[in-house]
Parts: structure tokens; C-alpha cells; sequence
């Protein structure tokens, strides 16, 4: 499913996105702002993903972003998606104990899940069309993204192999932006 976007969006979404990760340095002894940044681009990542066909039941089905485990966004995720869409689809935010392959997830960031490791988490949903997001503070364990913190600023790095397992199209324009971008398996993965 590719949200369709007008000309000007598409030129000035990627201008946006650079500009918001030149703007908001996250400093790690500030991760009110650290997270505050992380919930802004958690959302925005959605416009730049194409989920394949029948990843939404109609035109108007909500688009499901999760949390998977603790929740270290203090609200921040439900002030940012209040009241937004992501194309025709309206941004509902889910809090999950643990993930499922089941969960109708679109983007799911993982947490530090309680009944699950990240690596649990990442299989269940392997295959699956859900972009996954981590951060550093879960440890090596890495989703499609997974956010890091750079000279005190928030940055990503993306794999574009899981992506596609999960038949996810990332645009270049993202892929652009993103630290490192992962585009082969390591010789020893089947």
C-alpha cells in the first residue's frame, strides 16, 4: 500500500525530516527531548514505507502503531499521532505487552517487553508486514530501525533486508537520510 502524496508533500517531506534531525539534538542526559524526538520521527517513518497490498482491510482501516512492552514515550507517541493519518488511514496507537504475529501492527517500536525478548519480538513478526523500530537503550537487538544517538543527536540505522522479508518498501529518500543502510544478509544467515 503506497500513501499517495501530493507533489508538494513528496518534495518537501524528506526537507522536513532532514531539518527535524538537524533541529532537535537529543542529548542522552535529556531523554525527555531524546524521546520526544524519537516519538516525532516514529510517526513520520510511515510516509516514506510502502506496505504491500491487503496490509489494510479498507481505504479508511486505521493505521496501527504500537508499542510493544514499557512505554518510554510519557504520552509524547499519543500528542504527536492525535488526530493525524497516515494517508486516508487514521493513526490509532496500541500499547502491547508482547507482540503477535496476529497484532495488525503497521510500525511497532519494541520496548523493553516484559514476557518477550526484542529477539522474540523481531521473529514473531518476522515475515509479517510490519515495519519494526528499536532503539539502542534495548541493546544489539535491531527492527527494520532502529535509532541511535550520534554526537547527541537522534539518528537511525535501517535494514533493508528485513524490510523486505516483511514486504516493506523503504523510499530511497528515507534511505538517504539513514546512518547506515543494511542491503545484504551476513554470509552465514540462511
Amino acid at each position: 500500500m503506497s500513501v499517495p502524496l501530493t507533489r508538494a508533500a513528496r518534495l518537501t517531506r524528506p526537507i522536513v525530516l532532514a531539518l527535524l534531525f538537524a533541529a532537535f539534538p537529543a542529548h542522552a542526559a535529556d531523554r525527555s527531548l531524546e524521546y520526544a524526538v524519537k516519538a516525532t520521527f516514529l510517526y513520520k517513518l510511515a510516509f516514506f514505507v510502502e506496505w504491500p497490498q491487503g496490509s489494510f482491510e479498507h481505504e479508511s482501516s486505521p493505521f496501527n502503531l504500537c508499542v510493544v512492552g514499557v512505554d518510554p514515550f510519557d504520552g509524547r507517541i499519543q500528542e504527536t499521532v492525535s488526530g493525524q493519518n497516515v494517508g486516508r488511514h487514521p493513526i490509532v496507537l496500541r500499547h502491547l505487552a508482547k507482540a503477535e504475529a496476529q497484532s495488525d501492527c503497521h510500525v511497532m517500536f519494541v520496548s523493553r517487553p516484559a514476557s518477550q525478548t526484542a529477539a522474540e519480538v523481531m521473529k514473531v513478526v518476522s515475515g509479517t508486514p510490519t515495519l519494526t523500530v528499536t532503539d539502542s537503550a534495548i541493546g544489539a537487538t535491531a527492527g527494520i530501525v532502529h535509532f541511535v544517538i550520534v554526537d547527541g543527536r537522534v539518528s537511525f540505522d535501517i535494514d533493508n533486508v528485513a524490510a523486505a522479508e516483511n514486504r516493506l518498501v523503504i523510499r530511497s529518500k528515507l534511505l538517504e537520510l539513514a546512518r547506515r543502510v543494511n542491503t545484504a544478509r551476513p554470509a552465514n544467515t540462511p
